[in-house]
């Protein structure tokens, strides 16, 4: 003979009661539930492939968008051709993706820092009158420069938040960006920034030997945040970043950076 079901009156203190939302813990949103579906759900292996890929592989920047769609018409015609110039012209489009890759960064929030502008090595440590375009006159400023190879990521970020104060492009040579004097005789593209709390920085992309076009996206009176995409030189070069006296550089020449991310330095002075 089977049990009998317990019956349960309305006021009866030995009643289940039924957990609210709160003591459920975190409220679950719907996005969170699709997104889970998609991870976990072994029928939908497709979706989970693009969730992941999203997670791996970086965006692109919009200026890249002309070349990859150049590279990937050459790709048709050079298949139809001959069906292994396809895949060398695959190849190619694929490559040109990734040198304009954008990939998001975790920018340090605490002021009074100077973050790097750009991925790539620290080249120069130095001691130096502010860029002579600025009519700064000799005031001494510290410069880091920051040599990116052929291979690093391209664009450039904004290294304090604060306003644009002046910004000058300034025709010059190619000569090879890894050389100091790149600094002075280079053509490049200055920006001076007032941060937050009132220090004045300075950022210069320089073109190269390879790399000659360079794409600045800020102006004058523009509100800048730190870590921010501001620009981009197309096929390696150089970037400069000016930071007051007093200020104490946390990097050392042949160091590494990545850029929005690694502290060049604390602002001082």
């Amino acid at each position: 003979m089977n049990p009998p079901v317990p019956v349960h009156r309305r006021g009866d203190a030995s009643a289940p009661v039924r957990p609210s939302r709160a003591d459920l813990g975190p409220h679950i949103t719907r996005r969170d539930q699709e997104k889970a579906a998609v991870t976990s759900s072994p029928n939908r292996p497709v979706a989970h492939f693009v969730e992941l890929a999203r997670g791996i592989v970086p965006p692109m920047n919009p200026a890249g968008r002309p070349f990859v769609l150049a590279a990937a018409a050459l790709t048709l015609v050079l298949r139809k051709v001959w069906r292994p110039l396809g895949v060398v012209g695959a190849v190619l489009t694929g490559w040109t993706a990734w040198f304009f890759r954008e990939p998001k960064r975790v920018t340090p929030t605490r002021s009074g820092l100077a973050v790097a502008p750009a991925d790539g090595t620290v080249s120069h440590v130095a001691e130096v009158a502010a860029p002579p375009e600025l009519g700064l006159g000799d005031t001494p400023m510290l410069r880091v420069s920051v040599f990116l190879s052929v291979f690093d990521v391209h664009v450039q970020r904004v290294p304090a938040a604060g306003e644009v104060v002046r910004k000058i492009y300034h025709p010059g040579k190619f000569l090879s960006a890894d050389l100091d004097k790149a600094s002075e005789e280079n053509e490049r593209n200055t920006v001076q920034l007032r941060t937050e709390d009132g220090h004045t920085l300075v950022v210069v992309q320089i073109a190269g030997l390879v790399a000659r076009r360079i794409v600045c996206h800020i102006d004058e009176g523009d509100k800048v945040t730190a870590g921010a995409t501001y620009g981009l030189i197309r096929f390696g070069s150089r970037v400069d970043t000016y930071v007051p006296l007093g200020s104490r550089v946390l990097v050392e020449p042949g160091q590494r950076t990545i850029g929005g991310e690694t502290v060049l330095a604390e602002l001082g002075g």
